[in-house]
């Protein structure tokens, strides 16, 4: 469906929405928005796979030497993480995991 099928069906397209609400795109405000929505994202996908294991936030620490409250706190998206953190709580978990750029 595109911007005119939207409009014509008396819709707000989604983009319109989430402009309205944080800014548009690059501005501070949206910059900030996108950064916690991408923190959130992967916080779930740390928490769907540590639940596919069995184990619970402080089986998941202890494997890789950290505190239950910090994994919490990635699963909320209310940490800001270094890459290789990243990558040693997937790891604990028996997973691996890509970055990849997008233009």
């Amino acid at each position: 469906m595109d911007k005119k099928d939207i409009k014509k069906m008396d819709l707000t397209p989604i983009e319109d929405l989430i402009s309205e609400d944080f800014g548009l795109v690059g501005t501070p405000e949206r910059d900030q928005f996108e950064m916690e929505c991408d923190a959130f994202i992967i916080g779930e996908q740390l928490k769907d796979e540590r639940l596919k294991e069995g184990l619970t936030q402080e089986q998941l620490a202890n494997k890789i030497g950290t505190k239950k409250s910090f994994i919490s706190r990635v699963e909320k998206g209310r940490a800001d993480i270094q890459l290789s953190t990243l990558v040693k709580l997937f790891r604990g978990l028996g997973r691996q995991i890509s970055v990849r750029v997008l233009i």
